[in-house]
């Protein structure tokens, strides 16, 4: 390529002559690869990279939905030698075949794949770590569905990153169903899904993840054959019975990763095209790892509600609630405050299903309903104990929210948790399961309610600018939209496309006072509840979300999917 063609565009949108001589020289001395050590001395986000180094050499550049949306070719190029020399052959409707690569420095590559590939294609270039996650993605559904057989260590292995991953032993049986299994085990468990959802449909069963509290479309088991013995392993494997397709059933199993054990809660129910199943993953040694040390303000939370918080966990006696829907982070509240006021002076028990934590120093009691302990018979029973502070993980019925009222009356501080919207639901559900609202007022300190935000990705995150049809369905004038420092992940590898990367919690604690609690004793109508907690400086869940948008860590649309606009 001749030097004339990098003096064409002013505006260095191409890397000059001179730039790469010094990437190659650099490369050499320090044994490490041009492309990687071009990127590191430009400082260009991946996607600006890949396009400028696209434009330099004259390729044309694989944008990461046109990467996502593309199938693989392993008929054409097999995933053994797509791996081992990175690159990898995609179909994209309306378009002849291309080969994706990440290294347009090495000329091998390109003298081998002309010819390896039989038929024509055409070259596109990708970013490195886009093409590593795509790759990753197919792999463990190429082993289950085309039956490939690969031994997987069962030892310690880092990945690319040096993060090291214990794998499972996928292909110890030969049953293609058992791998589609386990498979999608391992790869649950690897990206950071809370849950695995099957999802039976009129032809194939839908397998999906949710990460950061969002569904993710994973692949399908193309089989209706298939797809029903999918769902009578995993009924299997939680001891339930495989004959039994009219009704719901519940179990758990546990599976081992790298030593230790990782509880699994299993939920089938019927559906008109057979069972769905939902499995929960429950990895107590990561969340005990990560409960060492833990503290409020490392859930996100903003200063104030750190403080309210903190004030309530601290009282004498009373109750603390915290509400949320499932996942919303609500018994890590609960431990991150535990773990505070924990030092060794005070008796603490808690009843939980199941314990997810494991805290030193705290009496932990797990729910067993088969064996008749309950959350009221366990809470009767940690009465007797001599307890100082009690945690109830859920008030589910309207005995055990009489106990825990009549704890707080007598002397004992209560945790616990209620589902609820908001911090004004949670009085209205007391009081629909029978409790006396003079001795709610007289037992509840404080009604905390909480969320967990997506925030931008940090690789991706470029400015945005809503439309005005975003801005009124938020319920922010247009006017005051100039305060705000709006942000969007484009989506990239590191946030597998998404835009976003990692959560944060936001909530509103509502701390009652002489005013709030006379009116709700006299039962008073919800707006003039909330009336009286905003004149008492209330600032609700939907508030805390906006400053986050306003400080440009996450975005309008994932702030009106989690709260309501008011």
């Amino acid at each position: 390529m001749s030097a004339a063609i990098f003096a064409l565009d002013p505006r260095r949108e191409r890397f000059s002559p001179g730039v790469l001589r010094d990437a190659r020289v650099q490369a050499e001395s320090t044994s490490s690869r041009t492309v990687v050590v071009l990127e590191e001395a430009s400082g260009l986000s991946p996607a600006e990279f890949v396009s400028r180094l696209a434009s330099t050499l004259g390729y044309v550049a694989l944008s990461h939905a046109e990467l996502t949306d593309a199938q693989p070719a392993f008929d054409v190029l097999p995933f053994t030698e797509a791996s081992r020399k990175e690159c990898v052959a995609l179909r994209i409707d309306g378009s002849p075949l291309l080969l994706a690569f990440a290294d347009p420095f090495c000329p091998a590559l390109q003298a081998w794949a002309d010819h390896r590939i039989a038929v024509p294609f055409e070259w596109r270039l990708v970013h490195r770590d886009e093409l590593a996650v795509y790759l990753r993605r197919h792999e463990d559904s190429l082993r289950a569905l085309d039956g490939l057989q690969q031994d997987v260590d069962a030892g310690a292995v880092a990945d690319e990153s040096g993060d090291d991953l214990s794998l499972l032993r996928i292909s110890e049986d030969g049953s293609p169903v058992v791998r589609i299994v386990d498979s999608t085990l391992y790869d649950a468990l690897k990206v950071g899904a809370s849950d695995i959802h099957l999802e039976s449909r009129a032809r194939d069963l839908a397998i999906k993840y949710r990460i950061d509290g969002v569904l993710n479309a994973i692949r399908v088991v193309p089989s209706r054959e298939q797809a029903e013995q999918v769902i009578s392993r995993v009924k299997v494997m939680a001891e339930l019975d495989i004959s039994e397709t009219r009704v719901p059933q519940d179990g758990r199993f546990k599976v081992r990763l790298r030593g230790r054990e990782i509880d699994v809660r299993v939920s089938v129910i019927p559906s008109i095209f057979g069972e769905d199943a939902v499995l929960r993953i429950l990895d107590k040694q990561a969340l005990a790892d990560q409960i060492q040390g833990l503290n409020l303000p490392q859930l996100g939370f903003d200063t104030d509600t750190v403080a309210s918080i903190r004030r309530l966990s601290r009282e004498p006696y009373g109750m603390l609630l915290v509400t949320g829907p499932t996942g919303s982070g609500k018994t890590t509240t609960l431990y991150a405050a535990i773990s505070e006021i924990n030092r060794g002076d005070d008796k603490i028990v808690t009843i939980e299903d199941p314990v997810e934590y494991q805290l030193t120093g705290v009496l932990q009691i797990p729910v067993n309903e088969k064996k008749g302990l309950t959350f009221a018979r366990g809470l009767r029973s940690i009465l007797r104990h001599d307890p100082d502070r009690i945690m109830v993980g859920e008030i589910r019925d309207a005995e055990t929210a009489q106990i825990a009222v009549q704890a707080a009356l007598t002397g004992h501080l209560v945790f616990t948790t209620v589902h609820a919207n908001n911090v004004f639901d949670v009085i209205g559900r007391f009081l629909h399961m029978g409790v006396d609202p003079y001795n709610l007022v007289s037992a509840l300190k404080g009604v905390v309610a909480q969320r967990l935000l997506r925030l931008n990705c940090p690789d991706c995150a470029e400015p945005s600018t809503p439309t005005p049809e975003l801005l009124a369905d938020s319920g922010i004038p247009l006017q005051a939209s100039a305060g705000f420092r709006f942000m969007k992940g484009a989506g990239c590898g590191s946030c597998r496309g998404t835009g976003y990367r990692g959560r944060r919690a936001v909530g509103e604690v509502l701390r009652l006072n002489e005013e709030l609690a006379d009116l709700i004793a006299s039962r008073a109508t919800g707006p003039a509840i909330r009336a009286a907690a905003v004149r008492a400086g209330l600032c609700t869940m939907r508030e805390a979300s906006l400053r986050l948008v306003r400080e440009g860590l996450t975005t309008l649309e994932e702030v009106n999917r989690v709260t309501a606009v008011e």
